[in-house]
């Protein structure tokens, strides 16, 4: 069936297999069956604000209790009015009189191996005392600290310092360029740098703190640096402005009360790359995202106290900020972090972690399941993952032969996995399956979780029909959400809410099938119009993906001008020499898997393929290499330079 010029989106994609929680999980899960979840849903939805309202009173320490659930001045929310908390006394100082005060808080491996354990009790300590530093540098609430910095516990200190004074922290993650740190230093106007010597990466030493200076030239309203001595490169150190960790640290006060901030206060602001190529501050307040991010740990990870729980981003993007640090903290849980490569020094260096530290839930991005695939089963094998008992996925869409692999080599065929959908802008997860509650289906994040209320659009904001594909936006606000673009409330309300008035317009496509679940199609620009049928860059990936010879696919459109676009495909395979043979047989596959008109026109093979830092497949430098464009755009988040090169002359 075509779509034509309705907007909507052609499904080709069909996943029936249907996983349902194991009953032994179930029986143990906090919601165990589908009817306990649509209970709860049901109740959210008849009444979000109250629902929310409810949760904040139970779930959160107050210093001042709010005397408005939400103040909606559309795009603008403002959640539990005029309440007073603060997050690092909910992640640190609620457990302080409880038994979790010696309960780890955090577990930390080096690249090289080295390692640490903080208890709740100590963690506390060392962000009290870091938080004086910042204070003794003349850090007051409202000022942006900018945080560069590898993923030691000092990085989490860090952000709980800035968040218990007032602070509005800036993590950039540590591998952008010095020109990236600038321009977010001088678009969140930052007051104080953090970062380290250097940082570990597959054996060698990155060069963190000369990467620093030379931002530092750029960026003006930055008064002092304070840098972590972590690899011993002895850097240059600028007297006045520049301070070692270790000295402000040994000289500081390890009691400092936790402000009393107004619900509403900055908590902190991430940067994402701008279509515009100016970068976007997404910035979030205190209590609401505190509240989204322990309430979507505790459901949809099923979090037990026993639990180690292990969610393998970095800081430097919102997954790290929300499963990493504030999500499990302010839940009491135990988070692992691990400041390496997942291919050092071999490629079973997660699975060992897994099998050292008896990890019990694994929260990683299908960029790397689609690595590990590649890597070979023998890595996974050779280790004992017993202890898991949940997988989830984060970042994008996962494929469903990559999801298969996930479950039946690393969850041994017994864990539920819990394929998560969201975004920085969201600041938690939107929809994932319940482990205990909720059937899986290969390649769908399922349902969404309570209290979040979305719809599938056309462009002229009319509700699609069963299995086609549309825009996602959001009916209702929720109290993860962002407040706005630092500095620029012309450019959020643009971006977020003039397309669809009245709903937040998510950016991406999805489709509802005839159970109910929702499969996420990709972005809005990511879908190729062939002879006036649209179709998603992800039905088209995940039928060569599931080919037995490819590891990884990534689908665009390129101009043609009978067909309007063309289908071009770059793919990675496992093992053996691209040929004729194997172009012909992938277009073959695809013509089986999904018919016809999804067939590639073009079919490149390439070593690698262009991510983010973040991993997500750089799909708008596929379509300039595929146009045949010399200028391919700003690579500035580009993590392997070397995959253009290849894709060039491979193409």
């Amino acid at each position: 069936m075509s779509a034509g010029n309705s907007g909507q989106i052609d499904s080709v994609m069909q996943e029936n297999r249907l996983f349902p929680p194991p009953e032994e999980f179930s029986s143990n899960s906090q919601i165990g069956s589908f009817e306990a979840y649509q209970e709860l849903y049901d109740k959210a939805k008849a009444d979000p604000v109250a629902f929310w309202g409810e949760l904040a009173r139970q779930e959160l320490h107050w210093f001042e209790p709010f005397n408005e659930t939400l103040d909606w001045q559309e795009p603008f929310a403002k959640w539990f009015v005029g309440g007073k908390t603060n997050v690092s006394y909910n992640c640190l100082d609620s457990h302080l009189s409880t038994w979790r005060r010696n309960k780890a808080a955090i577990i930390w491996e080096g690249e090289p191996g080295d390692q640490r354990t903080l208890t709740y009790q100590q963690l506390h300590r060392e962000v009290c005392r870091f938080a004086n530093v910042l204070k003794s540098l003349g850090v007051v609430a409202g000022d942006v600290v900018s945080i560069y910095m590898p993923m030691t516990p000092e990085l989490a200190i860090a952000m709980l310092a800035c968040a218990r004074i007032g602070a509005v922290h800036s993590v950039i993650f540590a591998g952008f360029s010095a020109e990236s740190i600038a321009d977010r230093n001088n678009d969140a106007q930052a007051k104080i740098q953090l970062t380290s010597d250097g940082a570990w990466r597959r054996g060698k030493v990155l060069p963190l703190k000369a990467t620093v200076d030379e931002a530092l030239d750029k960026s003006p309203t930055v008064e002092h640096c304070i840098v972590l001595r972590r690899v011993g490169n002895d850097p240059a150190m600028k007297e006045g402005r520049d301070h070692w960790w270790h000295d402000l640290v040994d000289e500081a006060s390890d009691n400092c009360e936790a402000a009393q901030l107004d619900s509403e206060s900055p908590l902190f602001i991430l940067y994402t790359s701008g279509s515009t190529g100016k970068p976007k501050g997404i910035k979030h307040t205190t209590a609401g995202y505190n509240l989204y991010a322990k309430k979507t740990f505790q459901w949809v990870f099923d979090h037990k106290d026993e639990d180690i729980f292990w969610c393998t981003a970095d800081c430097g993007w919102i997954t790290g900020h929300s499963y990493v640090v504030y999500g499990p903290l302010s839940a009491g849980a135990t988070t692992v972090m691990y400041e390496g490569a997942p291919n050092w020094p071999e490629e079973d260096r997660f699975w060992e972690l897994i099998e050292k530290y008896r990890i019990n839930i694994l929260y990683t991005a299908p960029t790397a399941i689609r690595a590990f695939i590649k890597w070979g089963d023998h890595h996974v094998e050779k280790h004992d993952l017993s202890s898991l008992r949940l997988l989830g996925t984060v970042g994008e869409g996962i494929n469903p032969e990559a999801w298969i692999w996930y479950h039946n080599i690393v969850g041994g065929e017994r864990c539920p996995i819990v394929d998560t959908w969201w975004q920085t802008e969201t600041g938690g997860i939107m929809m994932s399956p319940l482990p205990g509650a909720i059937a899986t289906k290969p390649g769908s994040c399922t349902k969404p979780l309570p209290g979040v209320l979305p719809a599938i659009l056309d462009p002229a904001g009319n509700p699609v029909g069963e299995n086609q594909g549309g825009w996602l936006v959001m009916t209702h606000p929720w109290p993860g959400m962002l407040r706005g673009i630092w500095g620029d409330d012309d450019r959020y309300r643009e971006q977020y809410w003039s397309k669809v008035p009245g709903k937040y317009l998510a950016g991406d496509n999805a489709r509802v099938d005839s159970d109910g679940y929702y499969w996420i199609m990709g972005r809005i620009d990511d879908v190729i119009n062939v002879a006036g049928h649209r179709l998603s860059t992800i039905e088209v990936e995940s039928a060569l993906v599931s080919h037995s010879a490819v590891a990884e696919a990534a689908a665009i459109g390129r101009t043609d001008e009978i067909k309007g676009q063309a289908i071009a495909v770059f793919v990675t395979l496992k093992e053996g020499e691209p040929s004729e043979e194997m172009r012909n047989e992938l277009k073959l596959h695809v013509r089986k898997e999904i018919g016809a008109l999804a067939v590639p026109d073009d079919v490149r093979f390439t070593n690698t393929l262009p991510k983010t830092r973040s991993g997500k497949i750089m799909r708008r430098l596929l379509r300039d290499i595929a146009e045949g464009k010399e200028e391919v755009g700003d690579t500035s988040t580009l993590e392997d330079y070397t995959a253009l090169a290849s894709l060039r002359d491979e193409s």
